[in-house]
């Protein structure tokens, strides 16, 4: 790799050849996909990886214009280093485009984004569910009502930072990994749509990390050394237990802290406190490491458990979305589908298989997995081809390999 250098002392940001600048703008034409002069919208939050989707669209011929949304307006947002989507990533959205060349308008998104992604956040904990906001946010308010918006401006196409790729087979768009694997959000993306994908374009789906940094060092971008964004935009703090007990106090209700034998073995202070898989901070001593297995915020119960008891044979899905070659989600778990089924974005996918079971959308693991928990997303691989998004769901609730 070529040398490297720190702008900021913040990251590093290696030098890059011209040869690689060059490749690089060809590489997101070839991901657009389109005629140079084509309108395309690039999303830009204020981050390194869209205000480089920015700059290599334009360099690279388009027609690009610059939308930013405004999803919060928290204080603490406004210098913190990491945080996306207000105060000063708003700024330096403003201040890139106008270096780019490119006009930029900044919409307030803030109602939206509220109903959509943060109260369902806080509705999630309450109903003991471990919720995903990147994901309802990606669903929502970026590829649902952006998307909206920049047909509305008259768009071909509407291109993001994110770390993945879409591909045209027939007549039809593939979701598959980027090529820098440790970089890749396919997990966040499944929910994205056929005709979503048919309209989104992602130019840094063949690059790595450390060379989008090159690029935007060359181009002269004052954010080659940003941070990524870190935990959760909205909660800039990293502690989200409190916007949850100021949003829903009642979920700060004190209830029984149960063995899964029926052991009564302390208490807690509160449902929102706890979700699956945690060991820490649990306050109880039984001579065996325990975990939390299961919440009933009904009873205020937080179960717990030996770790073998966090074991999931099969889970049920709702909210799905289909990618596949099948028609439906339904005729695919109904024909057993073999698939690889990832529950977490830190984890790597498990062989497993689709099936209907009750009339529900399951997937059955040939090994017990762990890391299990309701609310979050399950997404599809094709065991065939492993850098395949076949699409997911969010996991409703699970039936545990028996203990």
């Amino acid at each position: 790799m070529a040398a490297m250098t720190l702008v900021e002392d913040i990251c590093p940001v290696p030098d890059i050849r011209r040869t690689d600048m060059d490749a690089a703008v060809e590489s997101a034409r070839a991901a657009v996909g389109l005629p140079v002069g084509a309108r395309v919208v690039a999303a830009m939050s204020g981050g390194v990886d869209s205000t480089v989707v920015a700059a290599l669209l334009h360099k690279a011929g388009y027609d690009v214009v610059g939308v930013t949304l405004q999803l919060y307006d928290h204080g603490a947002a406004l210098k913190k280093k990491g945080a996306c989507c207000a105060g000063q990533d708003i700024h330096d959205a403003r201040l890139a485009a106008e270096m780019i060349g490119i006009p930029h308008y900044v919409l307030d998104y803030e109602s939206r984004f509220k109903d959509a992604v943060i109260d369902q956040f806080a509705d999630s904990y309450l109903k003991g569910q471990t919720p995903v906001p990147c994901i309802r946010c990606n669903q929502t308010v970026k590829f649902r009502d952006l998307l909206d918006v920049a047909r509305d401006l008259g768009a071909e196409a509407m291109a993001t930072g994110h770390y993945v790729r879409r591909a045209a087979v027939g007549n039809r768009s593939q979701m598959r990994k980027a090529i820098d694997h440790s970089r890749d959000q396919s997990y966040f993306l499944f929910a994205t749509t056929q005709d979503q994908l048919d309209y989104l374009r992602f130019p840094l789906a063949d690059l790595e990390k450390p060379q989008v940094r090159g690029v935007a060092a060359e181009l002269g971008l004052k954010i080659a050394a940003k941070p990524d964004s870190q935990d959760i935009c909205f909660v800039p703090s990293g502690d989200y237990r409190t916007l949850i007990d100021r949003l829903r106090p009642q979920g700060r209700e004190a209830g029984e802290i149960v063995h899964m034998d029926g052991r009564v073995l302390g208490t807690h202070a509160g449902i929102t406190d706890y979700t699956i898989g945690q060991r820490r901070g649990l306050n109880v001593a039984v001579g065996e490491p325990l975990f939390v297995i299961k919440l009933d915020p009904e009873a205020r119960r937080v179960i717990v458990g030996p770790r073998e008891a966090l074991l999931t044979a099969r889970l049920t899905l709702e909210e799905t979305n289909w990618l596949g070659d099948e028609a439906t989600i339904m005729e695919a778990a109904q024909a057993n589908l073999p698939v690889l089924a990832r529950v977490r974005s830190t984890r790597p996918p498990s062989p497993a298989r689709l099936a209907l079971i009750d009339d529900q959308v399951c997937v059955v693991f040939d090994e017990g997995e762990e890391g299990v928990a309701p609310g979050q997303a399950c997404a599809l691989y094709d065991p065939t081809d492993p850098d395949r998004v076949l699409g997911g769901g969010f996991i409703r609730d699970t039936t545990a390999v028996a203990v």
